[in-house]
């Protein structure tokens, strides 16, 4: 009798040990995901800056739904000379513009801009390409060996030959991809989706 009751208090606990090295593996696991994740986050080092250029705050409001997926940093593009409130007036002086290759003039310039390892750039879509600020911007800063993604919000064009121009002045960045969103459309409920996996995408 005696030697059946030890028997059954072993069996209860090597149940017990069982049971806690089943717990443990559970946990060892669970900490392995999390910290898996964890080092992919962390390995992923580039630094990021939107920098954008808008006049009626469509491109403002997209740049902002990029900042915050990708935790960047954020810029405002502007010139030191404002552009008429009317809007057939903004479009002839754009064409203007770009009839004179002019470069407008700046207000800021980023002091930092060596940190940054990814810049978003974006603008609207004026008479096929970029707004002559951006080309400014891009004449000012070297952004050679960095990855510049466009982006832009148009009316119909989408992005034009503005990828073009970018690859003309930027010839030894990299330049991913553009997005190219509707004025109407910036606030529309499938946007924040479509620019999601628009940046999943990028592999960035």
């Amino acid at each position: 009798m005696k030697k059946i009751f030890v028997l059954f208090l072993t069996l209860i606990m090597l149940a017990g040990i069982s049971s806690c090295g089943s717990n443990g593996t559970s946990n060892t696991d669970n900490q392995s995901s999390k910290s898996g994740t964890a080092t992919q986050n962390s390995g992923n080092t580039n630094k990021i800056l939107v920098a954008y250029f808008s006049y009626s705050g469509n491109t403002k409001t997209v740049a902002e739904k990029i900042q915050k997926n990708t935790n960047a940093e954020i810029f405002r593009i502007e010139t030191k000379e404002d552009y008429p409130s009317d809007y057939d007036a903004v479009v002839d002086k754009a064409q203007q513009e770009q009839d004179e290759n002019a470069r407008p003039e700046l207000k800021s310039k980023i002091e930092n801009l060596d940190d940054y390892d990814v810049i978003f750039l974006g603008y609207p879509n004026w008479w096929g390409t970029m707004p002559m600020a951006l080309f400014t911007f891009l004449e000012e800063n070297n952004l050679d060996g960095k990855t510049i993604v466009p982006f832009c919000t148009h009316e119909g064009s989408a992005l034009g030959r503005s990828e073009d121009d970018i690859k003309s002045l930027c010839s030894k960045s990299t330049i991913k991809e553009g997005l190219a969103i509707r004025g109407s459309d910036v606030n529309a409920d499938d946007t924040d989706s479509e620019i999601n996996k628009w940046i999943e995408n990028l592999n960035l």
